[in-house]
């Protein structure tokens, strides 16, 4: 071997270098042990690529012929575990490669013509988040009718209704929950549109400033099904921005940092609700731990968890907005810190969205049919908390404005009746009438039905109210919409 060269048979790069990489930079540069998830989504873009080149005729059809069969026993060995990851190789780019090349000879060579690993990875990466964003629709879909299901057993369920956590006016227990429901249902439709920016190629970029070779860019596109919905290619239109753009996976980091936001106020209203204090609902068994110290404790450490990693989550945004902030065009060696952030995202996401589908619905039993575990409410308990805090105020003051009072005067005169009521250490409702009487001689008997937690219920009869009515027709728009 001549003078200062190296044995440069495990690289993929050039031959200027006169030095092997140390291992320590080998270490701290290398992302197969991370990016080989990405293994599934790299051999469908290749294929693609390959398929392509044979068209075009920049490789011939033997060529493509032993890629097609070269990928597939590679496939075969990554599934069964026998495909051997090399940290020399850097990631799951030259990995595969360096196998395809070892088995097939000069055609695995040939399969990088005319692209890139920057326009390479770019593309496998969106490849598998559309996949993700696809699994996380149906995860979001059956946290909604999991929500929809305590709802439709809570329609007449009265909670009370909380401002500043102080008890505002009742609301029905099914009208919260549905109001998870509409968050849940915005996340979704957020994911979709996510999933549009997602969906578009940058392979055919090469390294930034496009290729030479006669490439067809929406035949890739098409094949792939990087396409918009009536059927055109989408395709990455420059080739810098193609690929140094990590827009898509921020955006939806952003999307999906909003899911775990509601989730995270989901979870707290679930601890406070669980706590003795509040006596409101259970939680199942299976979702709650016990202390090492204390026999009577049970906790509800799913909710706490997930209020927890929604920092995480949130902190993978910032990660990924800081990441790319100072970056000139075009790629930078920085942007492989993108991956596990987003790794970590749809992972951490997932998994929240399936237990709290359970934990929330529970499981059918397959057996009788019915729903197991989930969330049992205490009707009787959140019932009694409502009557503690002068819930039906509101009610009354509405009451005087239709005899004709302003609304402010009509507020201030409540205030008064509160007071007394305050006083006497009684609710609204167990004022007698001719007490009512002294704040506004208009109040007669039918007070008492506007007084009474269910006739405040009954009342919000209106689009988006609380009335048994609207939530029950709210609950049939969601099944529908869900269908």
């Amino acid at each position: 071997m001549p003078k200062n060269q190296f044995d440069k048979k495990s690289q993929a790069w050039s031959a200027l270098f006169s030095e092997p990489m140390s291992d320590l930079v080998k270490r701290y540069t290398a992302s197969v042990f991370f990016d080989k998830r990405l293994w599934h989504a790299d051999i469908t873009g290749s294929l693609a690529h390959a398929e392509m080149l044979a068209a075009q005729k920049i490789i011939n059809a033997a060529d493509l012929a032993s890629i097609q069969n070269g990928m597939a026993q590679i496939t075969a060995e990554i599934e069964t575990g026998s495909f051997e990851w090399k940290l020399d190789l850097e990631d799951v780019h030259l990995n595969i490669e360096a196998r395809l090349t070892q088995l097939v000879g000069d055609a695995g060579k040939r399969l990088h013509t005319g692209r890139s690993r920057n326009d390479q990875v770019a593309t496998d990466v969106r490849l598998w988040l559309r996949g993700e964003i696809d699994i996380l629709g149906t995860l979001l879909s059956d946290l909604q009718k999991a929500l929809l299901t305590v709802a439709e057993h809570n329609v007449d369920v009265i909670l009370p209704g909380f401002t500043h956590l102080q008890v505002a006016q009742p609301v029905s227990f099914g009208h919260h929950m549905l109001a998870y429901v509409e968050m849940f249902a915005r996340d979704a439709e957020r994911m979709l549109d996510v999933r549009k920016r997602v969906n578009y190629l940058p392979l055919g970029a090469a390294a930034l400033a496009g290729t030479s070779y006669p490439l067809d860019r929406e035949r890739v596109a098409r094949t792939l099904g990087m396409v918009d919905e009536q059927g055109r290619p989408c395709v990455c239109q420059n080739s810098l921005d193609a690929v140094s753009d990590r827009d898509f996976a921020i955006e939806f980091t952003a999307a999906a940092a909003l899911v775990m936001v509601h989730i995270s106020r989901l979870s707290e209203e679930l601890i406070l609700w669980m706590s003795q204090n509040f006596g409101f609902i259970k939680i199942a068994d299976r979702f709650t731990t016990g202390s090492s110290i204390m026999p009577q404790k049970k906790n509800p450490d799913v909710p706490e968890l997930a209020r927890g990693k929604t920092g995480r989550v949130v902190g993978h945004l910032m990660g990924l907005i800081t990441l790319m902030k100072g970056q000139p065009l075009a790629y930078n060696k920085d942007n492989q810190e993108d991956k596990e952030p987003l790794f970590d995202t749809v992972d951490t996401l997932k998994d929240t969205l399936r237990i709290f589908a359970e934990m929330v619905g529970g499981q059918l039993n397959p057996d009788t049919g019915k729903l197991e575990g989930g969330i049992t409410v205490n009707a009787a308990a959140m019932e009694q908390a409502a009557l503690k805090g002068y819930a039906t105020a509101t009610d009354l003051a509405d009451y005087l404005v239709k005899k004709g009072l302003p609304f402010r005067d009509a507020h201030e005169t409540v205030a008064h009746a509160v007071k007394a009521a305050i006083s006497h250490s009684v609710d609204l409702s167990e004022l007698p009438l001719t007490v009512l009487q002294q704040f506004n001689p208009s109040i007669e008997k039918d007070v008492y039905d506007v007084l009474s937690l269910r006739g405040s219920l009954h009342a919000r009869n209106i689009l988006g109210g609380t009335a048994p009515e609207q939530v029950r027709a709210q609950i049939a728009r969601h099944r529908a919409r869900l269908a």
